[in-house]
């Protein structure tokens, strides 16, 4: 098994705690450890073959000091040159593998998200692992626990599954409310989290026939056989990004291919997009509220906030539901139920050139 962990987003939801360099899964939203480790060691149980942390040359440099803290010789770093979502990414990992061990087990995951029962999450993946040894793209659809419209969703054809995976009918767009009841109502929808397990000559194959360009550029590639000399292909790397489209791996293999099913999962799973989600992963104190890194909180009559500090003593006084966060240049204060329109304050602040504060 080899494990992908993609690591380049830029987290601009969780400004002003989230910078271009210090993203979501490089920050710890909660605890001592980032995203990114709590990432890689929940799957260091499953003792992967190879564990690739596929991150951005901005980003690079600080995903490789937090990942020196395992004394693993197969974690490495792949650096790409420019943003260009997540089929690029995976693609380029995959090429890398193929050099090594071509007909392997692919494991795909997000670095920034929060999952509560490690365990299943570890026995979920070795099933997942059995249904792609028969070629199939096998993609992690979590049950739903309500009408949730800020995921995409997974509809599964139930009546055709085998031995608990279950063939993929369509995928679909972030939903409103109404359509999304219908979706849990239904029984057969899944949230996508963005999770997949095949085969690497597999997901090579379909890059082939449905992102051939993607597919022509890696082909070319000049890998090295020892993985510690991966620096060796930046500026091959560099060429080929400059050349291609960003495309996600949904839109561009997912949606089009053959033979993708959905393993049904429940470990307790977020993708901790925004200020909103940590509720969901974070208790509340004895005054309702949800204080992070311990700042000091004085709270008269108020609840349901969420606050990070720092240095600061920050007073509620009869205020509820409120985002309080405060990282010495930036101070962000809006309603809970807000907390996605927190990357329009990113693009503001880009548009007036204030770009010391991304």
């Amino acid at each position: 098994m080899n494990i992908v962990i993609l690591a380049g987003g830029s987290g601009t939801r969780f400004w002003p705690l989230s910078r271009k360099k210090t993203p979501k899964q490089l920050m710890s939203v909660f605890g001592d450890k980032s995203m990114l480790q709590r990432t890689v060691e929940r799957v260091l149980p499953l003792d992967p073959e190879r564990i690739l942390v596929v991150t951005n040359a901005l980003q690079a440099e600080e995903t490789r000091r937090q990942l020196a803290d395992y004394e693993s010789d197969a974690i490495f770093v792949v650096e790409e040159p420019l943003a260009r979502n997540t089929a690029p990414a995976i693609g380029l990992a995959a090429a890398i593998i193929e050099r090594q061990d071509p007909t392997s087990i692919m494991v795909v995951l997000p670095a920034d998200h929060f999952i509560r029962d490690e365990e299943e999450f570890r026995a979920t993946l070795r099933r997942a692992e059995a249904a792609a040894v028969n070629w199939n793209l096998v993609t992690l659809g979590i049950v739903p626990t309500g009408p949730e419209t800020g995921y995409g969703y997974i509809e599964a054809d139930q009546a055709h599954g085998v031995g608990g995976v279950l063939p993929v009918k369509r995928f679909v767009e972030k939903p409103l409310r109404e359509k999304a009841l219908e979706f849990v109502a239904a029984g057969n929808f899944f949230w996508n989290s963005g999770m997949f397990v095949w085969r690497n000559d597999v997901i090579l194959d379909r890059l082939r026939t449905h992102m051939p360009d993607l597919w022509a550029g890696l082909s070319v590639l000049d890998i090295p056989a020892g993985l510690g000399r991966l620096s060796s292909m930046d500026e091959q790397v560099a060429d080929l990004y400059g050349r291609i489209d960003g495309q996600s791996i949904d839109y561009g293999v997912m949606e089009k291919a053959e033979g993708v099913v959905v393993l049904p999962s429940s470990f307790g799973w977020s993708d901790v997009g925004s200020w909103s989600a940590v509720p969901e992963i974070m208790e509340a104190g004895l005054d309702g509220n949800i204080v992070i890194d311990e700042s000091p909180v004085v709270s008269l009559d108020s609840s349901g906030c969420l606050v990070r500090g720092g240095d600061k003593v920050v007073a509620l006084i009869g205020v509820q539901n409120l985002i309080v966060v405060d990282t010495g240049d930036a101070l962000l204060i809006c309603p809970r139920d807000r907390a996605q329109d927190v990357r329009k304050v990113t693009e503001e602040l880009n548009a007036r050139g204030m770009s010391e504060l991304l």
